[in-house]
């Protein structure tokens, strides 16, 4: 444990990494360097996970501006298990850091953006929801808890040119969510069972941005990097060792999602409308509003 915990500590020292952690963060660049080292000193799997998994997951969080402290919510480093084969075609194990998102951090990249008037997202408990129609919207009313049972988890927006959107999901929604997408939903020690709540609150508002909000560079990379293993923060190289594999179909709308943020013009998002399904048409002619905006 001793050695690797040095190794992270030798690596964060080197003058190159502290370079470039200073030009990401100026004057915050020591106090976030110490934050990740006292998050690895205090967690035995990370401390014997690889140290260039910890620097990339640490350099993620600095691209993103948002500090890794477990106690804030922002971001977070977490340890995995995965599987290899060594040079010799033997499978072995080893521990790798994996860079997640805290719901926090999404509502800060959004206000960041400039476009949200009202971001937000909470547990829904028994008798708050009055109202459920996917295609109008959902109505809830909080001071009408029955119970302290929660039925689901719900995120809400609206952009400052008026238009909003809803999602709600129940908790057995959620659940199945989290089993299709992360392979750790059923470890004991993962974030799914250790704090269901704040997962749950973050899926249900990860899901609502990246179908329906203008998604900025900086939520675009923090979608993308989310729970994923980062190879090159600077790059955006991923690896997604805890996902489980994913339909083709699905790979195709997160590359349409994407290509949606990224359109500069009008002549972007026509060259994909075509390939728009019904549950991006929201998102496509949001974007298609903004961009007409511009134009004019």
């Amino acid at each position: 444990m001793e050695k690797n915990q040095l190794t992270v500590k030798t690596l964060f020292g080197k003058d190159t990494v502290k370079q470039k952690f200073t030009e990401m963060l100026g004057k915050k660049s020591q106090g976030f360097i110490t934050s990740v080292l006292q998050i690895v000193s205090q967690n035995s799997l990370l401390v014997n996970a690889d140290p260039n998994s910890v620097l990339q997951s640490a350099m993620m969080a600095a691209t993103l501006d948002l500090p890794l402290n477990n106690n804030l919510g922002f971001a977070y480093i977490v340890p995995y298990n995965t599987k290899y084969k060594d040079e010799q075609g033997i499978q072995r194990t080893k521990v790798v850091a994996q860079f997640q998102m805290g719901y926090k951090g999404f509502i800060q990249l959004a206000q960041r953006s400039g476009q949200f008037k009202t971001i937000a997202s909470a547990p829904i408990h028994e008798g708050q929801l009055i109202e459920q129609n996917p295609l109008t919207g959902f109505v809830f009313d909080f001071t009408q808890k029955t119970s302290d049972k929660v039925i689901g988890y719900a995120a809400f927006f609206q952009l400052l040119n008026g238009f909003e959107k809803t999602l709600y999901l129940t908790v057995d929604e959620i659940k199945k969510h989290g089993g299709q997408y992360s392979k750790s939903f059923t470890h004991v020690s993962g974030l799914w069972n250790t704090n269901f709540d704040s997962m749950a609150t973050k899926t249900v508002l990860k899901l609502l941005l990246s179908k329906f909000a203008p998604m900025s560079i900086e939520m675009q990379k923090a979608s993308i990097s989310d729970q994923g293993v980062v190879i090159d923060a600077e790059a955006g190289e991923v690896e997604y060792v805890d996902h489980v594999d994913v339909t083709d179909t699905d790979k195709a709308q997160e590359r349409l999602i994407l290509m949606i943020g990224d359109a500069k013009t009008l002549e972007d998002l026509s060259a994909i409308e075509e390939h728009i399904e019904p549950e991006l048409f929201d998102l496509f002619n949001n974007k298609k509003d903004e961009l007409t905006k511009k134009s004019a």
